[in-house]
Order: structure tokens, then C-alpha cells, then sequence
């Protein structure tokens, strides 16, 4: 993969590629196989990542009504990970579930074994953290099968640029591609954005999004013990991959790129700058032992658009902090409330001014009864896609969606204005050679004496996160 010769390396560039904001590929009248499940019209399923993220999209996949489908096949570089959810899954799905023992890998190769096993046209599940991302999908490539990976696609430039030469591959062999960013499969979303497009709300002038609360999953660590309790430094980075920016572009990405990317969906575009701020104001646990993660624990980021609109993204993980959890749109003729709760969560409603209460209210999103989760809504419509051979790939708007994450993230982390087009062509990969690694290889980031981590130093490392 020569990264000099991609030819998406601006903002522009990729927008004249791929459309604004699509979220299909648009493939009409380009002569491609048609890739399909095997002959008894049963899809297997390969999970690769058995968190619980990858336990419940391997859940939705296995609850699509969209033809039969089988587990057969699983992937992690931790046994007891992986009983775990073969246990929850198999006790919820029963003969659904069809993966014998030797159906079952351990191991950094492990995602090989299993799409070895399978037949063209079948669908392997990323649910690893993200730097293995282009690794996976590369193979699953090589091996014409459909994939559903999950969110944030990348985290530094290097691996963002591949993973888009790897998306014109799929394109290439008319595979079909799924991306976690379930916002846009959340039906009462799907209609706001339609009457946020039909001008309900005017020009769409101002954006912003806030998930604030206290520390959660793994975004703040204390030191890797040692043997024997955390035998390997790298998979215990792996077990806490919201602490390590190779491995989940730390909380900001993880975190916010469900408000980054709806908003930007709503507003049809993809901000060209950031600039931002944060910082860490509780540097130890209640305990008293010092955290040694690469997060911030708040984050303020502006982004402007060419239009000269702007999107503020607030971030925050303290104790006793008020907690906000929302999205709101801001255009020329009234405002609209998007995620009112959560990532994603309805109702969302439209109002004639800035306000946003009942009486100002002119619309309110419905209930969509079957459809009201869009875990299922995004499994229900990749399936469908596969079956009836309509183009599908989502990962052109899941690396602008990570790109700008980042670029945020950076923009915080350095102190200063990030563009697009600097987030997409810089040069840092966070994790090199990762193709190669073992279950006896270092992390790509290693701890000091006081097992401390490199951390961001806003204006004093200003053109590197660390």
C-alpha cells in the first residue's frame, strides 16, 4: 500500500470521489460480479473481536430478518473473552450459533483462520480495536467477503488513506461494507435529515453536540501491573484500548464520533477545520494511584466549514460534573434537537425558533415500532443489500467521519488549528507493522519508569498527538 500514490488525499479530492455524504456507494452502470452468500442461502458469520461490542453485533446479525444466517466461526486474542460470548451468544441463539472448538481462534492470525474457512460472499465482523481495521478488511478483500466493522475506522492519517484505496477495492469486487455509526440507520434521524435537507430548519448555521458525564469503559487506567496478574504489556493495552490512542484514538474519537458524524450529516458536509482545546484536571483515581492514560479527561472543539459554519463538540469525564448528553442543529429559520438523549436517541423534533420547547415544537419524530433500534435497522439494511445485490459501502463516510474526529482530537492535543487535509496526510502511524505483530510483540507505545505513557502537551508538541 504506497501511501504517496492515493489519490484522496484532500478534502476536495474525496468529496468529487466518493459524493458529499453518501451513504452508499454510488455504482450504477459499473460492470461487477455479483458476490452472494453460499448455495443454501445461509450467510455465515465470522466475529473477530469477541468484546462486548462484537457479542452484540454478532447478536444483531443472527436477530436480521433478512434470510438465514449461522455463527460460525470466532476470533480473539483472549480465551476467556471468547468462551464468554460464545456462552451468551449460544444460550440466546442456540443452533444460530455453530462454532465447534476448532471453529474457534486464539491468536493476532486467528482472523486469517476463520475467513479461511469461509465461502465468498459470507460476512466477517471487526469488532478489534481499531488499528487492526485495515488489516481485516485487506484479507476479508483477498477473500471476496461482505464486512460489518465497527466505529471509528482509523485514528491517524496513514491508515485513514489506506483505508481508502481498500474501499475502492471493495467497490472493485462489489462487496458490500457496514460501518457502526448506527445514527444513520436510526429512522427518526433518517427523517429529520431529510426535512433538514427540504430546508424545515433554514440554512444550517450552527451545530453542536455534548456527551458529558462520568468515566467510563476503559478511557482511564491505572499502571500495567506485570506479570503474572497482566502477563503481556500489549494485550493488557488491547483489554484498556480507550486508554491508548493506537488503539481506539482514546475517548474523543471512541466517544464523540456518533455526535460528529450525525451532525455532520445533517448539514450535508464535512468541516474543512478545528481548533480546540482540554485538559486533565484529575491526574489520579480516587485511590489515590496515578492515572497513566493518553486522554484528556475534557475536551472543547470548534470546527468551521467552509461556509464558515460552525460545530461546537463538548467532551467531558468527570465525577459530579452536570452531566449533558445531546445534539442539537441551529439553521436561519429554527433549530432541531437530534440524539435528545444518547448517540442517538429520539424523539427528535424540529422548532420554529432557537428554543427548544414543546411550544415552539412543529415536528416530532414517530414511533417506528420494529424499526426503533438502529443496531438492527444497519444489520436488517447490509443484509438486505447482500441478498438483492444493491451497492453498499459505508466506509468512505466512516474515514470522513474518523478524519474528523482526529482532527479535533489533534487540534486539542497540539494546541493548534488542524485542517482536514493535514488530519488526512499526516505522517504518524500509531501503530506500524501491526500486520506483523504476535502475541509476544511490544506495544507500540511504551511506559516510562512510573509505567506513565506519553501524553498530549498542547503548544509544546505541536505537530504530533505524542
Amino acid at each position: 500500500m504506497n501511501e504517496a500514490k492515493s489519490p484522496l488525499t484532500t478534502r476536495r479530492d474525496f468529496i468529487k470521489t466518493t459524493g458529499k455524504i453518501a451513504t452508499v456507494s454510488a455504482l450504477a452502470g459499473v460492470a461487477i460480479p455479483h458476490v452472494h452468500a453460499a448455495e443454501n442461502n445461509t450467510i455465515q458469520i465470522a466475529l473477530i473481536g469477541c468484546g462486548g461490542r462484537g457479542t452484540g453485533a454478532a447478536g444483531n446479525a443472527l436477530s436480521t430478518k433478512k434470510g438465514p444466517v449461522t455463527l460460525s466461526t470466532m476470533v480473539d486474542v483472549f480465551e476467556d473473552r471468547m468462551n464468554g460470548s460464545y456462552d451468551t451468544l449460544k444460550k440466546k441463539f442456540g443452533d444460530l450459533v455453530d462454532v465447534p472448538k476448532d471453529k474457534r481462534f486464539i491468536g493476532f492470525d486467528g482472523y486469517k483462520q476463520a475467513m479461511d474457512s469461509m465461502k465468498k460472499g459470507d460476512v466477517a465482523i471487526f469488532t478489534t480495536p481499531l488499528a487492526f481495521r485495515w488489516v481485516h478488511f485487506k484479507y476479508a478483500i483477498e477473500k471476496g467477503l461482505n464486512v460489518f466493522m465497527e466505529k471509528p475506522v482509523t485514528a491517524d492519517g496513514p491508515t485513514s488513506r489506506r483505508m481508502l484505496e481498500l474501499s475502492e477495492q471493495a467497490n472493485a469486487k462489489n462487496l458490500k461494507v457496514g460501518v457502526g455509526l448506527m445514527s444513520r440507520h436510526a429512522r427518526h434521524l433518517q427523517e429529520l435529515h431529510k426535512r433538514v435537507q427540504d430546508g424545515e430548519i433554514g440554512d444550517v448555521m450552527l451545530m453542536r453536540g455534548y456527551r458529558c458525564h462520568g468515566p467510563v469503559a476503559s478511557a482511564f487506567s491505572k499502571r500495567w501491573p506485570g506479570k503474572p496478574t497482566e502477563p503481556s504489556e500489549l494485550l493488557w493495552q488491547i483489554k484498556r484500548f480507550h486508554s491508548f490512542l493506537w488503539a481506539s484514538g482514546g475517548c474523543y474519537s471512541d466517544f464523540y464520533i456518533h455526535h460528529i458524524d450525525h451532525l455532520c450529516w445533517m448539514k450535508n458536509s464535512w468541516p474543512v477545520k478545528a481548533q480546540g482545546m482540554g485538559g486533565r484536571h484529575f491526574r489520579n483515581s480516587p485511590d489515590g494511584e496515578p492515572w497513566i492514560d493518553q486522554n484528556l479527561d475534557s475536551y472543547t472543539v470548534e470546527y468551521t466549514f467552509e461556509d464558515g459554519a460552525k460545530f461546537y463538540m463538548h467532551g467531558r469525564c468527570n465525577v459530579g460534573a452536570h452531566s449533558m448528553y445531546f445534539s442539537h442543529a441551529h439553521g436561519t429559520k429554527g433549530m432541531a434537537i437530534c440524539a435528545k438523549n444518547g448517540d442517538y436517541g429520539g424523539p427528535s423534533s424540529i422548532h420554529k425558533n432557537q428554543q427548544p420547547t414543546r411550544g415552539s415544537m412543529t415536528w416530532q419524530s414517530k414511533d417506528y415500532g420494529a424499526e426503533n433500534d438502529p443496531y438492527l435497522n444497519e444489520w436488517n439494511d447490509l443484509m438486505d443489500a447482500i441478498r438483492n445485490d444493491k451497492p453498499y459501502n459505508e466506509v468512505p463516510f466512516g474515514v470522513q467521519a474518523s478524519v474528523v474526529t482526529s482532527m479535533g482530537r489533534m487540534a486539542a492535543h497540539t494546541g493548534q488549528e488542524i485542517t482536514y487535509d493535514d488530519m488526512l496526510n499526516h505522517t504518524h502511524e500509531y501503530a506500524p507493522g501491526i500486520d506483523k505483530w504476535t502475541m509476544d510483540s511490544p506495544p507500540p507505545v511504551l511506559s516510562d519508569a512510573d509505567g506513565k505513557y506519553p501524553v498530549p502537551m498542547p503548544g509544546l508538541k505541536k505537530d504530533r498527538e505524542y
